[in-house]
């Protein structure tokens, strides 16, 4: 597991977008797990201004996205649809038919987490995937609890997570209670993971993290397991983390 400390937010949104620029022009074809929320939006924003100057290209990139709320049409702005497409697809030259999220109104919920699981396999798997973490350790919408064996799949939001993500919708009312998610199985079979934290708020989760006993309790855990781990975190989110794991 490799750590690399950023000064800031912005610090750590700088050093994440040049490290998957260069994972892009290194191997155009590449194949990135996406996440949304607000720690990686201005990663994004950096991807777009590369994009515009430097010409780095996602034409041949297939992308998928960790998760979708359940019951969300995804032109609803806080879908994740809407949100991927407003923070960088419209501003990339990525084509439509490669980026990829689950369809949170398919007629059949569990036929559709089993198509996007085989959507991946189709695809050769994901090459590097990109995580946030909540602060109960959660990854994607993976939380306490969940299998490490599981894959893509229906999960019933906690509250806490919806009161965290309660600050993009009108109402904590409208925050949906369900969701697909990759399963934590999928995450591990990424080759490579990027996970991104800042804040002091993500100060215990970070240390849970890298110092912490492996178990569902904690689904973050799991990654110590996962053999090309790095962690792009600011001076906040890693507060607790022994300078010499740094």
């Amino acid at each position: 597991m490799k750590i690399i400390e950023a000064k800031h937010f912005d610090d750590m949104s700088l050093k994440a977008a040049q490290f998957m620029i260069e994972k892009v022009q290194r191997d155009p074809t590449i194949t990135l797990g996406l996440a949304t929320g607000g720690t990686p939006q201005k990663m994004y924003e950096l991807l777009i201004n590369d994009h515009r100057i430097n010409g780095t290209s996602y034409h041949q990139v297939t992308t998928f996205n960790l998760d979708e709320y359940i019951g969300l049409d995804r032109h609803d702005p806080n879908s994740y649809y809407t949100y991927m497409h407003k923070a960088l697809f419209d501003h990339i030259d990525i084509r439509d038919e490669q980026a990829f999220l689950p369809n949170g109104t398919a007629s059949n919920l569990n036929a559709e987490c089993e198509r996007y699981e085989a959507l991946i396999r189709q695809h050769g798997g994901i090459d590097l995937q990109v995580l946030g973490i909540g602060a109960n350790g959660h990854i994607g919408f993976n939380e306490p609890g969940t299998s490490f064996e599981s894959s893509t799949h229906i999960v019933k939001l906690t509250e806490s997570t919806r009161e965290a993500n309660a600050r993009y919708f009108n109402d904590l009312s409208e925050v949906p209670t369900e969701a697909i998610t990759m399963g934590i199985q999928s995450i591990m079979n990424a080759k490579e993971i990027l996970l991104l934290a800042s804040g002091k708020k993500k100060a215990d989760a970070l240390y849970q993290l890298i110092h912490g006993k492996v178990d569902e309790s904690f689904p973050a855990s799991v990654l110590q397991r996962h053999e090309q781990v790095t962690i792009i975190a600011d001076r906040e989110a890693l507060q607790k983390v022994a300078v010499s794991s740094n």
